[in-house]
């Protein structure tokens, strides 16, 4: 049974829930439990615990979902192989075919590319609409819509949400309101106190934080579809191994201090480029002209490590300086403890090149890591030149 850890302070959730220590050996970390199947007590006996075969359920995995739903705020958790294995689950276990689904306008690529290219063939159809607007959301919902499915911060443009806003249109509309947190993690932003019903992570991310797994999770405190999730994850054998699992859980255990650090180091980075004259644009919640920042000071504990700028000149100056950086690494994916960049229309968010979610060709992105500030900010200026 899980402990009560609702008393406990995020950084002290992190380290212990879901992870007494072992009790037969006292191990103070959780066993990676290597193994498929597990020995029953006769036909149909299970021993302590239920587990009889690790797709459905492995103790490396349940300790990983207990400590996440105690992150979040959630009941349940689930984990899975990847954020998209994640994101597949959920689509299906709430939508069927003529089905409507609301999504955000700067939705990450490969979101937008499952309902596009995949759930589009299965009957399942979408609107995409800017979210920051509470009133276009509204008027986008049809009588079948099911799901508006939300990131806030978004990636990579950095938009903002009112989460508590639109669980209202959700509610009111009969639909369910997920929110992607994978940006902001659970140490800043907790969507389902905001009223949200499931929040989605793709853990290779922050929560991991070692850019060495991948993963996904959803957490929700609905017990129905808690139990639609697990099924439909157990059928189609979307789930983590249990290395991949220990290494999250390594992971999320210093998640809030990376947080403060990732913030402390991006919001010196956005110093250095507001104002920089090969800068045309910088996109960052913790700035007050940046659109939704007051929602973001809101809702949010801080506004997080993700950073994206437009450089003059275009297309080629944009690839020309993710191109010449030395610390920060050309590369997909974020949350590391290492710094990266990318172009997201040529990298990230190719996928939707030609529709209304195309990213500007001018974008860089940038996932600030933990490293010294003054070396990052040197690095960024010698790469702009």
């Amino acid at each position: 049974m899980a402990d009560d850890t609702s008393r406990w302070g995020f950084e002290t959730r992190a380290i212990h829930a879901g992870q007494r220590p072992d009790p037969r050996t006292g191990s103070v970390i959780v066993p990676i439990y290597a193994t498929s199947t597990f020995a029953q007590d006769g036909v149909g006996g299970l021993r302590e615990g239920g587990y009889e075969y690790s797709r459905t359920a492995n103790p490396t995995r349940s300790a990983l979902e207990e400590a996440l739903a105690s992150l979040e705020g959630g009941r349940h958790a689930l984990a899975f192989a990847s954020g998209m294995a994640a994101a597949d689950v959920a689509l299906r276990a709430m939508t069927r075919p003529g089905d409507h689904i609301v999504l955000g306008g700067d939705a990450y690529g490969g979101t937008f590319r499952l309902l596009d290219k995949v759930l589009s063939l299965w009957g399942v159809e979408y609107t995409t609409v800017d979210l920051a607007d509470v009133d276009a959301a509204r008027a986008a919902v049809r009588p079948n819509t099911r799901v508006i499915w939300c990131e806030t911060p978004t990636n990579p443009l950095l938009g903002i949400a009112d989460i508590a806003a639109l669980a209202q249109v959700a509610a009111v509309a009969g639909a369910r309101l997920v929110v992607d947190n994978t940006f902001a993690t659970p140490y800043l932003q907790s969507p389902l106190g905001l009223g949200a019903d499931v929040v989605l992570h793709s853990t290779t991310k922050y929560l991991g934080g070692h850019s060495d797994v991948v993963g996904g999770a959803l957490i929700t405190s609905d017990d129905e579809l808690h139990e639609q999730f697990g099924f439909l994850r157990n059928s189609v054998g979307a789930v983590p191994g249990p290395f991949d699992a220990w290494l999250t859980l390594r992971g999320a255990k210093t998640l809030g201090l990376r947080m403060e650090r990732h913030s402390d180091n991006a919001e010196r980075v956005v110093e250095a480029l507001v104002g920089h004259p090969k800068v045309r644009k910088v996109y960052y919640p913790g700035l007050p002209g940046h659109p939704g920042h007051e929602v973001a000071a809101k809702q949010m504990r801080r506004f997080g490590g993700m950073v994206s700028f437009a450089v003059e000149g275009g297309e080629e100056a944009a690839l020309a300086v993710a191109a010449n950086t030395k610390l920060f690494i050309l590369g997909e994916s974020l949350g590391g403890v290492e710094s990266l960049i990318e172009h997201p229309g040529r990298m990230t968010h190719a996928s939707t090149t030609g529709s209304p979610l195309q990213v500007p060709a001018d974008v860089v992105r940038l996932s600030v890591g933990i490293e010294d500030g003054t070396d990052l900010v040197g690095d960024l200026l010698q790469a702009l030149g």
